[in-house]
């Protein structure tokens, strides 16, 4: 899931950041201490996507020997002033799965921007998806059906070195001053990582890429829903005292919304960002209620329900390969819109933070 930046067998100058990186984006400056670019959603998008970008990139550096200038990765993070701490190393393979950013004091020193500005994350840390390489694509599909299979990630190599790395910086500047962000499958290990770190009281700011939506386990599941439907309505409908039973399961129902109201609360305790392509069929379930991508350009600020920040490209690229894509987050060609309702499949994935608690 994810093959971003692994190309087809171009040419490395496909994804140098001067050709097919944002276009209209401003250099940080001293005026980002009076009115910081960081609090513009578009520009936070733009900047998180391109250093899931980098981490694509950092990969495809290693494989293909480029380093030094020749390296295409720091290109996409040093635009906004940060550096690499250190790359996440699958050591089944030796890949690099992820970066570790932190915020560059001395780069920004030499724009005059004396502090870092309102809204910027101290560390990010990003997660490339799927590349479709040699060097990589055993493990990288066998993360993808560990998926399919399991709908988890925690089995994985990769979930741990995340997990620990995202923890290590946690200590050091508090869960405030830190970003998780990934792409496809990528998306699917920040999506892991944070609800772990959730269940622990401990909440960071998540981007999700084109998050995977579909697995074996969510089929099964809507089948035993359904069966489960069918099943009640022949009780019901077959039931010679059911009238007589109605009452209990009024009150069970009372108590059982009440109960769901309070769920709700603690659900809405971690918000993650979502960002989703209706023509992209591995997280377009994300998309809608009952899982058709369906969107209105209507904000509503403060919406009873909001569990997840889940914006839609309405008009945008719709063959699945570019639907997929991340260059699609960082673009300005496309008509970018925030949900209003709330994503069913988000909400189950957050309900099971909760539901197990004492």
């Amino acid at each position: 899931m994810g093959s971003n930046g692994g190309g087809g067998g171009g040419k490395p100058v496909l994804w140098e950041f001067h050709a097919t990186g944002p276009r209209n984006i401003s250099n940080p400056g001293w005026r980002d201490l009076i009115r910081s670019s960081w609090t513009d959603p578009n520009y936070r998008r733009i900047a998180v996507s391109c250093f899931v970008q980098a981490a694509y990139l950092m990969e495809l550096d290693r494989q293909e020997k480029r380093n030094g200038e020749s390296a295409l990765a720091p290109n996409w993070w040093k635009p906004f002033k940060y550096k690499l701490v250190r790359p996440l190393i699958d050591s089944r393979d030796g890949s690099i799965y992820g970066v570790l950013l932190e915020w560059d004091q001395l780069s920004a020193l030499s724009d005059l921007i004396v502090l870092r500005p309102n809204g910027a994350p101290k560390v990010v840390l990003a997660i490339r998806g799927t590349i479709l390489k040699q060097s990589t694509v055993v493990r990288d599909l066998e993360d993808d059906f560990r998926f399919f299979t399991m709908e988890s990630l925690r089995g994985s190599v990769r979930f741990t070195g995340a997990l620990e790395a995202l923890k290590s910086v946690i200590d050091k500047h508090g869960s405030s001053n830190v970003c998780i962000a990934g792409h496809s499958l990528g998306a699917g290990f920040a999506l892991q990582v944070g609800k772990t770190l959730a269940q622990d009281g401990i909440f960071v700011e998540c981007h999700l890429f084109n998050p995977p939506s579909v697995s074996l386990g969510m089929a099964l599941r809507k089948l035993q829903e359904k069966a489960d439907k069918v099943l009640k309505r022949y009780i019901s409908g077959s039931s010679s005292n059911a009238s007589e039973l109605s009452h209990p399961r009024e009150d069970g129902g009372a108590a059982s919304e009440i109960g769901e109201e309070k769920l709700i609360k603690e659900v809405k305790r971690w918000v993650p960002n979502l960002y989703v392509n209706s023509c992209d069929y591995i997280c377009c379930f994300y998309a809608d209620r009952s899982g058709v991508a369906t969107v209105t350009a209507e904000k509503h600020e403060g919406h009873s329900g909001t569990h997840s920040k889940l914006f839609v490209i309405a008009k945008g690229p719709k063959t699945f390969l570019e639907a997929h894509g991340l260059q699609q987050w960082w673009s300005d060609d496309y008509e970018l819109q925030l949900a209003v309702h709330d994503s069913k499949l988000m909400y189950r994935h957050l309900k099971s933070l909760y539901v197990n608690k004492s």
